[in-house]
């Protein structure tokens, strides 16, 4: 009887464990498909210092080429996002919807800069920092964007930044339905909106991977 206890004893033991892998590999994959580019957002949630502070905190956390750790964020929120908003450009694939919508514009945004002329290696530091940085957002409840159309100079004015801006993300809580959509490699690529709903084409893994 002892031995036949251990060993279905043993049984769960196994299947809790498998549980608990499944779960956090769901986990991951559910904070991927949820971490969408977001265009619009929902004016009346206004996200906090501390919220962006924990956001940023991933990075001393993350990989670095040499362990330079270039990279250096700006804090915006609601009180300085007048600041930001004149000289970003949202949507650059639907340019007839003048994105963001009047009144859905973000109030919140942390501006990526390097302390180092940029090279190959800080785009892919700022890469990785970046998809943390929204994976982090995501389990928080928020959404976000990465903006890479921005006028520079002017940003650097506005916000007194001591170092040149690569990328501003924007952060807020969602206020669009987005949908992915499986597409093979040689589909078109360009995200659309219909009926209230932004699709986005994404390749199928077949495809993705070479034979």
């Amino acid at each position: 009887m002892a031995d036949n206890f251990l060993e279905k004893r043993m049984e769960q033991y196994r299947a809790h464990s498998v549980a608990s892998s499944n779960a956090k590999r769901d986990s991951l994959a559910a904070l991927l498909v949820k971490n969408r580019s977001t265009r619009g957002y929902d004016a009346t949630y206004l996200v906090r210092a501390d919220q962006l502070r924990r956001i940023v905190a991933v990075n001393n956390k993350l990989a670095s080429a040499r362990n330079r750790q270039p990279l250096r964020f700006r804090l915006v929120t609601a009180d300085e996002a007048s600041k930001v908003l004149p000289f970003i450009r949202m949507g650059a694939g639907l340019k007839e919807l003048k994105l963001p919508a009047k009144g859905c514009e973000p109030n919140a945004f942390i501006v990526a800069c390097s302390t180092i002329e940029p090279r190959n290696s800080t785009f892919v530091d700022l890469g990785i920092s970046a998809q943390s940085m929204l994976l982090q957002a995501v389990e928080m409840g928020l959404n976000g964007l990465c903006i890479m159309d921005f006028d520079c100079d002017a940003l650097v004015e506005a916000l007194q930044l001591p170092h040149k801006p690569l990328l501003v993300i924007a952060v807020g809580k969602s206020a669009e339905k987005i949908s992915l959509v499986d597409i093979k490699a040689e589909e078109n690529h360009s995200y659309y909106r219909t009926d209230g709903v932004h699709y986005v084409p994404k390749i199928i893994l077949d495809d993705l991977i070479i034979k």
